[in-house]
């Protein structure tokens, strides 16, 4: 699964994207988890991000993670 990072997710993981091997039957939180593992201070930026999967907005991070991008987005300040 293509994961692309925005903003303080990028900065946090310190990369723009990668791409990871998502288990069967894995729930969006547990590709979190597993980026968060990935990338030491990611977890502190992940409990506050919205997840897109295939650019549709993730609103049960139980969900299943089917899909080939999920784009990891922290809230967002400006006017």
């Amino acid at each position: 699964m293509l994961i692309r990072y925005f903003a303080a997710a990028r900065g946090a993981a310190g990369i723009a994207e990668e791409t990871v091997a998502v288990p069967d039957g894995a729930a969006v939180a547990d590709v979190a988890a597993l980026l968060a593992a990935r990338h030491p201070g990611l977890d502190r930026v992940l409990t506050r991000c919205s997840f897109l999967l295939d650019e549709v907005a993730v609103r049960d991070v139980s969900a299943p993670a089917t899909g080939a991008m999920l784009d990891v987005l922290p809230p967002f300040a400006g006017g």
